[in-house]
């Protein structure tokens, strides 16, 4: 009777422990890479305060022109801008202009920080603008393009639009999801064309666009579905409606290249002992795919009876790879345990405790990687920075990097216990 639970559990751990050494595997490949630039690194921390947060614009550059090359091969009418709640630094909105993108901001906050970095093309989108807000879009009007995000945004947009004697750009967005806590974003489908009658209405606001987003996108299939669902819409409106649609905003939410990489359950033997936690990588599609897919549903689905730009808003793909978090050792408690001078409020969240993020000990470097629990200094058992390291062993003042971290972390900061990291943008390779 025990037999086929037993062969259940074995292959189970054989399938945890194949995800395990697939994704120890690229991380290793990734680690390689650091390695080469260990010594310049560790420099660095020799210079600055410690924690910091490495920003390395080249890489930005490099994502920007793929991200926008992928697109504008097959939709030459298309812009990109950078979700700036990714990673709200000045310098990274900045960069994110220079290589070619617009923004994309979602509160009065973030759009004063992009109406400083010079932008001229800025989406100013999420729910419950308030009036302030609103008046400093519309003071900025020849800049900034307000997507709202309901009927009564509608309302408090023409006001605004009145007290200003100025006529907005604008675009309402779309809720993909009709039940659940997404359902707060936007209007439905269904209310679309009477949103757009109500709208061609309102003195000092045009209406020229449709946004929608959707999230955490391995892969295009939730772009390309409501696409399809948007198309049987759009061709039954008003063609007086249709006519002034110019532009269709298809969201962020693109996954990096690598994927996304994630802590498992602890793999243990059959026999028994200590384990480790397991890794998990879901693969993500290229941004080529991406491109290609949403393009290709575009043509089958909107293109036919209109012709809008294509808007994207991407964030994490542009900023990941871009930024690297570096912490030392502060004490080392016993072979399986360190404790770092920096807590993880400086990314916000107990992000380590679910994310696996390879820690690469620059001081020691090796492909080696050990078990090893690398905690923060805060006053909470949530402090968790990984579960093993990479390097020859790892003592008190050692470096360690976490690779790849230039996402909602930085803008997710919490000033909790410690103070947050210094800042450091890095020359160019």
């Amino acid at each position: 009777m025990t037999g086929a639970p037993d062969r259940r559990q074995s292959a189970d751990l054989s399938r945890l422990m194949r995800e395990d050494a697939d994704c120890r595997k690229k991380a290793r490949d990734l680690v390689r890479k650091f390695l080469d630039r260990a010594a310049e690194l560790e420099g660095i921390a020799r210079q600055e305060s410690v924690p910091l947060y490495l920003f390395e614009p080249a890489v930005l550059r490099d994502r920007a022109r793929s991200f926008l090359d992928a697109f504008r091969q097959r939709l030459p009418a298309f812009e990109a801008f950078f979700a700036v709640k990714c990673n709200n630094h000045p310098q990274v909105a900045a960069e994110a202009v220079r290589s070619g993108l617009g923004l994309d901001v979602s509160s009065g906050l973030e759009l004063k920080l992009a109406l400083e970095t010079g932008c001229r093309r800025i989406l100013f989108s999420g729910p419950g603008k308030t009036e302030e807000e609103l008046d400093l879009a519309a003071a900025h009007h020849e800049r900034v393009t307000v997507l709202m995000d309901s009927f009564g945004e509608l309302d408090r947009l023409t006001n605004a639009a009145q007290r200003a004697a100025v006529e907005i750009t604008s675009g309402v967005r779309l809720t993909t999801q009709e039940e659940g806590l997404w359902r707060k974003f936007g209007i439905p489908l269904s209310d679309l064309e009477t949103f757009l009658d109500r709208a061609a209405g309102c003195p000092g606001v045009l209406l020229r666009g449709l946004q929608f987003h959707t999230s955490w996108n391995l892969t295009p299939e939730a772009q390309t579905g409501f696409i399809r669902r948007l198309g049987d819409v759009w061709r039954d409106l008003d063609p007086v409606h249709g006519n002034r649609l110019e532009f269709l905003d298809i969201g962020g939410g693109y996954w990096p290249r690598d994927g996304e990489w994630l802590l498992t359950e602890e793999i243990r033997s059959p026999g028994g002992g200590s384990g480790v936690r397991g890794s998990r990588c879901l693969e993500a599609a290229s941004i080529e795919d991406f491109a290609r897919e949403i393009s290709r549903t575009l043509h089958d689905r909107i293109f036919p009876f209109s012709s809008p730009a294509v808007y994207a808003e991407p964030g994490r793909w542009i900023v990941n790879d871009a930024m690297h978090i570096m912490i030392r050792v502060a004490d080392r408690k016993a072979d399986d345990l360190v404790v770092t001078d920096a807590g993880t409020n400086i990314v916000g969240w107990e992000r380590y405790e679910t994310d696996y993020v390879p820690v690469i000990n620059l001081s020691r470097p090796s492909l080696d990687e050990h078990p090893c629990l690398i905690a923060g200094s805060l006053c909470t058992p949530h402090d968790v920075w990984g579960w093993s390291y990479f390097g020859d062993g790892i003592e008190p003042g050692d470096v360690l990097l976490l690779p790849g971290q230039g996402a909602y972390t930085l803008s997710l900061r919490q000033q909790f216990i410690k103070p947050s990291a210094a800042f450091i943008q890095l020359p160019a390779q």
